[in-house]
Order: C-alpha cells, then structure tokens, then sequence
C-alpha cells in the first residue's frame, strides 16, 4: 500500500501534526480548502520522499507528521484553517512572522483586515531601517565618519606604517579625529569647537556700528580687541589645520576630504586679506574689494560646528532625516510650487484693477504667494480687493495644509532615526 493510499482512505480523514511537541488532529476537509499551504500540499504526496520535502520527519503507523517549528505560532496556523485569516503575533518580529507564513505557505493576502495596515506599516519601516544601514555604510568614507569607524582606524596600524614617526602620527592623527578616545582628545575637541565660538562672537561682533572705532583718516576700522581675538582664532585654526594635515595617513585624501576643504577655506582668505591690504597701498580699490569678498568667506567657519554631530545622537538623527527624506523635500517643493504658481495668478487677476494695490504682477504675486503659503506673512504685499482677500484666505488654507503633510512623514523618520540612535 503507497501512501497515497493511506492519506485518502475514506475511514481515515484525519492526520495527526506534531510542532516542536504540540500535536493536533487535523481534518483533510479542513485542509483542501488551502491546497497551496503546506498541509494541504501533504495530502497530495505518494511517497515518503515527498512527505520528507514538507515536514521534518514522518512516522507512517501512526500518519503523524512532525515539523521543527514554533509550536506557539502554530495556534495562529490553526485559526488560519478554521477562518481563512491570518492575524499578527503580538511580540513577534515582523520579519520572523514572514518567514513563518511563508514556510506554512500562507500568503499576506489572508491579512485580515484589522492587522493589514500594521503589517503594512512595520514592513514599510523594516525596509526604510535596513536602506538606511545600507546608505550608512556607504557613506562610512565621508567626513561625518561614526565612531566605529573610527575605532577600526585606531587599532589599524598598516595605514602608518613605513611612514617617518609612524607612532607619533597616528597617536596625535586619533586623539584629532575620535574625541573620545582619551581625556587628552576631550580636551583638544572642547578646545577646538570653544575657538570656534570666540570667532564666530567676534565676527558677530565686530559687524556692529556700536564696536567700530574711527582711524587717523577719519574712517571707520576694526575694534583693536575683537582684530586680535579674531587673529588668535585664525592663528589657531591655522595651527590645527597644519598639524592634522601633517600627521594625516594620506595627504591627498585629507584634501579632498569637505570637511577639510571647509577648513582651508576659511583660513585662506585671512592670509589673502593680509596680502591685499599690503597692496593697497598704493589705493587701489579693486585690489580693496577683492579683499573685503575674501574676508566674507571666514564667515564658512561656522560649519565646523557640524563636527558635533559625532558626540549628539540628536544632530546624528536630523543630518540622517534630511539625508533620506529626498522625497518628501521634493514633494514639499512640488506642492508650494504648483500653489504659488495658481494662486499668484488668481490674485493677479483679482488686484489688477485696484490702482492702490501692489500687486499688480504676476512675479509680485509669486512672492506674496511664497509667504502667505509658507505662514511667514511679512505683510509688505498685501491684497486689498474683497476677491483677492478671499483668495488670500485661500493660499493661507492652502498652504498649511500642503506644508502638513509630507512634515508629518519627515517628523516620524527623525523619531524612529532617534530613537534607534539612542
């Protein structure tokens, strides 16, 4: 007698399953509704070779069929056969209760209804987690490195090696780039990012008329105290700049870096100002100018301050949300776009006849369209027509409801980068 005998003797209708210790009786009639699953699939094997491609092991005497599986997740199985719905397992990891509903052969579509959008949404978020780790990894080269990377680069001494003071370098090079791997790098990095702070006051300040001191030649020059503030600054930067570009494993590398361009960028421009003014000697305005556009660009030392992201889980979260919420950005530019556009040409055609209104161009209404939209409202264009204060009203509406929606999705990516961050 095959098996294909035994599994469909009228006199025997059931078959005995055992998961990982818990058996249960079950009913062919109850099984060929679902003959896709993998007990329905049983019913149609004729040789124990194909029974053993379905289950664990097989014990024909008694028709028991024994699966290596969770026995707990098992009683979702049976309610499945009973209802023809599938519900989530309270606990249970989201892609642990796929790989379970795919080994049984159940598809997501017997969800039920109550459990379909919390499916939904955990695989939406599984999946957005794990690009993420991806696009992290990729990106372990840049110069927001994480502190594991920087680890790995603390223990790895082949990158030194050969090179003259190979100890002395990479000593100074981690104590520069991983604040936390001694006191003495705590220090240099409190250090470092206080100097940034004290320029980026004394520029504040040394921009207002109250600190301004009048020359022999009755011009206006810089506060004495705020000019040498400044210059220690730019001496330390200078100071720190070459000593990380001295003990840096690749000197080619450490250029290209934009961290480091950054830095170059503001320091320059203070030895260029110092040359220009040499050479203005002889008053030569253009040489002047170019030295007051040079000096504008030490303002770029503020981004420095990004540095701190390696020690906030905070900044970590929001240069990561910013990083992956593409999409979302795009959407929000489309949306207030096509708004502008609309409703800078509906007020247009609303104000066009007043002769006190002043908007009285479409590019003027684009802008008053920007900033009812956007909630700013500066109140410098404002309608004065019954139509366009209508309209107006409208853009405001409009315009809450369209920057609403893609920053609730921005907001829950910054809590779940957050969180996972902490």
């Amino acid at each position: 007698m095959v098996y294909g005998q035994i599994l469909h003797q009228p006199d025997d209708c059931f078959i005995n399953v055992n998961v990982g210790g818990f058996r249960q009786r079950m009913d062919h009639t109850v099984l060929r509704r679902f003959p896709q699953t993998r007990l329905g699939r049983l019913l149609c094997c004729s040789s124990k070779e194909a029974i053993l491609e379905l289950c664990d092991d097989f014990s024909p005497f008694d028709m028991e069929y024994y699966f290596d599986r969770s026995p707990s997740f098992f009683c979702y199985i049976l309610n499945f056969y009973l209802t023809g719905k599938i519900h989530l397992v309270d606990g249970l990891c989201v892609v642990s209760f796929v790989q379970e509903i795919e080994y049984w052969g159940i598809k997501e579509r017997h969800l039920d209804l109550c459990c379909s959008s919390r499916f939904l949404e955990l695989m939406e978020q599984t999946c957005w987690d794990r690009t993420s780790e991806d696009q992290q990894l990729q990106s372990s080269g840049s110069s927001a490195a994480s502190a594991e990377e920087l680890t790995a680069l603390e223990d790895n001494k082949e990158i030194f090696e050969g090179s003259w003071c190979a100890d002395v370098r990479r000593s100074v090079w981690i104590r520069f780039e991983n604040p936390g791997f001694s006191t003495s790098a705590k220090v240099m990095a409190v250090a470092s990012v206080s100097v940034v702070f004290v320029s980026i006051v004394a520029m504040c300040l040394n921009s207002m008329p109250d600190f301004h001191r009048v020359g022999s030649d009755e011009k206006h020059v810089e506060n004495p105290v705020l000019a040498w503030f400044e210059n220690l600054c730019i001496l330390f930067f200078s100071a720190e700049f070459t000593l990380r570009l001295a003990v840096a494993p690749s000197a080619k590398s450490f250029l290209l870096s934009p961290l480091n361009v950054i830095d170059l960028l503001t320091i320059l421009p203070f030895y260029v100002t110092l040359i220009c003014d040499k050479m203005s000697e002889d008053k030569n305005t253009e040489l002047e100018n170019v030295g007051k556009v040079m000096q504008i660009l030490r303002l770029m030392r503020v981004f420095r301050i990004l540095k701190l992201a390696r020690h906030s889980a905070g900044l970590r979260s929001l240069g990561a949300t910013l990083r992956h919420s593409s999409r979302e950005m795009g959407q929000l530019v489309l949306f207030l776009s096509l708004g502008v556009s609309l409703f800078s040409a509906l007020i247009y055609f609303a104000e066009q006849e007043s002769k006190v209104s002043e908007l009285q161009t479409i590019p003027i209404g684009w802008w008053w369209a920007t900033i009812s939209m956007t909630t700013v409202g500066y109140g410098d264009t404002v309608p004065v027509t019954s139509a366009g204060r209508l309209i107006g009203t409208l853009c405001i509406v409009c315009g809450l409801l369209i920057v609403a929606l893609p920053i609730t999705n921005i907001f829950n990516k910054f809590s779940k980068f957050h969180q996972r961050k902490r």
